[in-house]
C-alpha cells in the first residue's frame, strides 16, 4: 500500500526501511509501534482531530451494532470497488473493515487526523492502512489512485476527492437526515443538523453524478450508557462540558427510543470532469 502514498511535503514516492519510511528528497515518517504512519509532521491545517475521549465514546458505540445498517449500506455501496478504498475522516476504520469485509478485491487506507482513532483504525482489518492526514489539505495519495472514496459523517474536500477518485470511481457518502438521532439531540441540547447543509452539499458535490441513493432509517433504543456515548462521540462534545452532557444524559429515560435516519448516496465524477487529471 505504500505505493498509493505520496510525501505530503514533495509529494515524491516513499520507499520503507525498518520502521521509516523516506521520499528520495529525505522528507521521513516513522511508523508508530501501534502500526499507523502519521504524514501530518507536526504541520497545523484547518482541520481539528477527536480527542481520545471522543473517540473512545465512538468505539464503544459502534461495537454496540448500533450503526451496523448504516455500515452494511456502506459495504454493500462499495461492494464492486476493484482497488483502494479510502475512508477520508475515517475514525476507527469501522465503516472500512465493514466495506473490506463484503469486497475481498478491495484494500483499505483510513486518513485521519485524530492519533487515538489511528491507533484503532491500524487494527480494524488486515487489508487496511491507517495514515494521519488532515482532511482539508491536499491529501498524501497518488492522483486517481481510489476505486472508492468513503465520506462517513466528515468532512468533504471535493477537490482532494476529485483528485484521488478514479475516472470510473465511485463516491459514497453518508450524511444525517433532519430526523436523525432527533429524539436524544432535543433532550440533550446537542448540535443538529445544519439547516443550510442541503445547499452547501449540493454546492459541494456539483462537480459530481449522484448514480444511487439510499435512505437507512430503523428506530433504535438507547440506555443511558450508549446516550451518552452518542452525545460524546460527535461534534457536541467539543462544545459542551463533559460533566453537563453526564448530567443531562441522567435524567433521560432508562431505554430511550430514537430514529436513526441517514442518507447514503453514491456519486461519480462528472462526464465533463473524467479527462485525465
Amino acid at each position: 500500500m505504500l505505493a498509493d502514498l505520496r510525501c505530503p511535503v514533495c509529494a515524491d514516492p516513499f520507499t520503507r526501511s525498518a520502521g521509516t519510511v523516506s521520499c528520495p528528497q529525505g522528507h521521513a515518517f516513522d511508523v508508530a509501534r501501534q502500526g499507523y504512519l502519521n504524514l501530518t509532521a507536526g504541520a497545523r491545517g484547518p482541520g481539528t482531530a477527536d480527542t481520545a475521549a471522543m473517540v473512545a465514546a465512538r468505539a464503544a458505540f459502534l461495537a454496540a451494532g448500533h450503526f451496523a445498517l448504516i455500515a452494511d449500506a456502506v459495504a454493500d455501496a462499495t461492494a464492486h470497488a476493484a482497488g483502494l478504498v479510502v475512508d477520508v475522516a475515517g475514525g476507527t476504520g469501522y465503516y472500512l473493515a465493514a466495506a473490506l469485509g463484503k469486497n475481498e478485491r478491495a484494500t483499505g487506507l483510513c486518513l485521519d487526523l485524530s492519533v487515538p482513532a489511528l491507533r484503532r483504525a491500524a487494527s480494524a482489518h488486515a487489508r487496511a492502512a491507517a495514515v494521519g492526514a488532515d482532511a482539508w489539505q491536499r491529501l498524501p495519495l497518488v492522483t486517481g489512485r481510489a476505486a472508492a472514496v468513503l465520506s462517513i459523517f466528515g468532512p468533504r474536500n471535493a477537490d482532494e476527492v476529485e483528485r484521488i477518485l478514479a475516472l470510473d470511481g465511485v463516491f459514497i457518502v453518508v450524511s444525517p437526515r433532519d430526523g436523525h438521532l432527533r429524539e436524544l439531540v432535543d433532550r440533550l441540547g446537542l448540535i443538529g443538523v445544519d439547516p443550510d447543509k442541503a445547499r452547501r452539499q449540493a454546492a459541494t458535490f456539483a462537480r459530481f453524478d449522484q448514480l444511487a441513493e439510499q435512505r437507512v432509517t430503523y428506530p433504535l433504543a438507547l440506555d443511558h450508557a450508549a446516550a451518552l456515548a452518542a452525545a460524546e462521540m460527535g461534534p457536541s462534545a467539543a462544545h459542551h462540558d463533559a460533566a453537563e452532557l453526564a448530567r443531562r444524559a441522567a435524567h433521560l429515560p432508562d431505554v430511550l427510543e430514537v430514529r436513526v435516519d441517514v442518507s447514503v448516496a453514491a456519486y461519480g465524477r462528472s462526464v465533463g470532469s473524467r479527462s485525465p487529471l
